[in-house]
């Protein structure tokens, strides 16, 4: 057998056992934007905003829950004024850690401390095909199959809704964007409900998946994002009630605060956290309000304008240094968080996509946040997704948890006898029982990352990584079944609810060979 034959299977068998040597759930916190100061100074400075400036409450059930609480309430300015007393009440009775559980229980997540998980998120309304390689319309069929490429990428932890069904109404929007995401992945799903019986129906479809609601109270395969605020310091009356009936279900939720510095918020950095802070925090006052200990995850998600144009901007240093600053509040605190990365502002799968990925989603890992949305797949400042990405961004991710999983310092890593022994033997260490032990757990190798030499690459056919990404991406969709809902359970819930979404072995875009 020649040398490059035997290199390939070694490197082949080595990528299949190095697969899982950084696994989601390992712990960051090396990366610290602020000094610990700063974060008492962020802190203060929030309790200060909620009582000097409230929160604009329009008349309705949560105000008048806050004023039942003892917050003092302008009626002719509609604000709720939060004193120190009982935001560090509630505080004292927030639940530390949140369980968002898979349909396969190996993807579980316990979100709390500095545990990382990275994963989908968003709302595109746009998809770049995977053939024509044009910006088209997102549809339903989209979720299933960014589902199912999911389903196979370790280093994408959860799936978070990706985009936009355009090709339904509002009135199925919810119940088939779940159902879609449900069935096309056995790891956690995550998404948006616009109304409170949408909610309930979703509610409903994942306590027949599990068997019951109590079942599904013990081990939630669904959680919801709830974007209850309107930044700078508002509660928008229509979301916050979607936000009572997910904590009366008592469903996980994240409180989604997104100010944008320079435009929602302020432009100094540190002022748009404690903007974002101080709504957060009336956020975890309200809900222990409505349930003392709910499975709450602070929604931490600042972004920044570009001060040029006013434009949103996802791939600036800034909102990597922000995020990561979020999930030392969390900490702080002794809170779950929520929070975004990974984004970027180009177009396509191209080098500007590449740094701005991996500066946003190493920032917020290497502080430790727990539920890094918008980490795989975004394109065009969230308007976008490509199903190549997701494959791209996994090996980013997959590097990524490497460095937060750091170097193990120990008697045997220390190597003294290795080096004494090499040194004074054959001169390098390629052959050293160390390095095959070592070369599956100590070592991430990519999947559609280039490490080839020039000639076998020219020889392999001169494929670039989007290339690569774009093959894998077909064979999964021409050949992965992901594990299927029960059919009893498939059955009762398209009795119950219209369901749109076909039967999966029936679904799925046009693959070519």
């Amino acid at each position: 057998m020649s040398r490059t034959r035997t290199r390939t299977r070694t490197r082949t068998q080595a990528d299949q056992r190095a697969t899982h040597i950084a696994p989601g759930g390992l712990p960051g916190g090396s990366y610290r934007p602020l000094s610990h100061d700063d974060v008492k100074r962020i802190h203060e400075a929030s309790i200060d905003v909620l009582e000097r400036v409230g929160i604009e409450v329009m008349p309705s059930e949560c105000r008048d829950i806050f004023q039942q609480a003892g917050a003092k309430i302008d009626t002719d300015r509609n604000r709720v004024y939060i004193p120190r007393s009982m935001v560090e009440d509630a505080l004292a009775t927030a639940r530390n850690e949140v369980l968002l559980a898979g349909r396969d229980p190996k993807h579980d997540m316990l979100l709390g401390g500095t545990r990382v998980y990275l994963g989908t998120g968003g709302a595109a309304v746009k998809v770049l095909d995977l053939e024509s390689q044009h910006a088209r319309e997102s549809v339903l069929a989209d979720i299933v199959n960014i589902g199912k490429i999911v389903d196979t990428l370790d280093n994408i932890h959860f799936y978070l809704r990706p985009v936009v069904a355009r090709d339904l109404s509002n009135e199925l929007l919810d119940q088939n964007t779940y159902y879609a995401a449900l069935s096309s992945t056995s790891k956690h799903v995550t998404g948006n409900c616009f109304t409170v019986q949408s909610l309930r129906d979703v509610v409903e479809m994942a306590s027949i998946i599990m068997g019951s609601r109590e079942a599904l109270r013990q081990r939630p395969i669904i959680s919801v994002t709830n974007c209850w605020t309107v930044s700078p310091l508002r509660y928008a009356p229509e979301t916050v009630e979607v936000l009572t009936e997910i904590v009366r279900q008592d469903i996980p939720i994240f409180t989604s605060s997104a100010p944008q510095a320079g435009a929602t918020s302020p432009a100094a950095l540190a002022g748009t956290l404690v903007q974002i802070n101080a709504e957060e925090l009336s956020g975890i006052v309200y809900t222990n309000l409505l349930k003392p200990g709910a499975p709450v995850v602070l929604g931490y998600v600042p972004s920044v304008a570009d001060l040029r144009s006013g434009s949103f901007v996802g791939g600036a240093a800034e909102f990597a240094m922000m995020n990561a600053a979020a999930a030392q509040l969390g900490q702080f605190y002794n809170l779950p968080v929520y929070n975004s990365s990974g984004l970027t502002d180009s177009k396509i799968p191209d080098v500007q996509a590449g740094y701005e990925k991996g500066i946003t989603s190493l920032a917020a890992a290497l502080a430790g946040s727990n539920y890094i949305h918008h980490s795989a797949g975004f394109l065009e400042s969230m308007l976008t997704v490509a199903y190549e990405q997701y494959v791209i961004d996994d090996d980013i991710n997959g590097a990524i948890m490497r460095m937060v999983r750091g170097i193990e310092v120990n008697n045997d890593t220390l190597s003294v006898d290795v080096i004494e022994r090499v040194c004074r033997g054959e001169g390098h260490f390629l052959g050293t029982q160390q390095s095959l032990d070592l070369m599956t757990t100590e070592y991430y190798y990519p999947h559609t990352a280039d490490r080839q030499r020039r000639d076998d690459w020219e020889l392999a056919g001169s494929l670039d990584m989007r290339e690569q990404a774009r093959r894998k991406v077909r064979d999964i969709l021409k050949n992965h079944k992901p594990m299927p809902i029960p059919p009893e359970a498939d059955k009762a819930i398209r009795e119950r609810f219209e369901i749109v979404v076909p039967k999966l072995k029936d679904w799925g875009l046009e693959i070519r060979d």
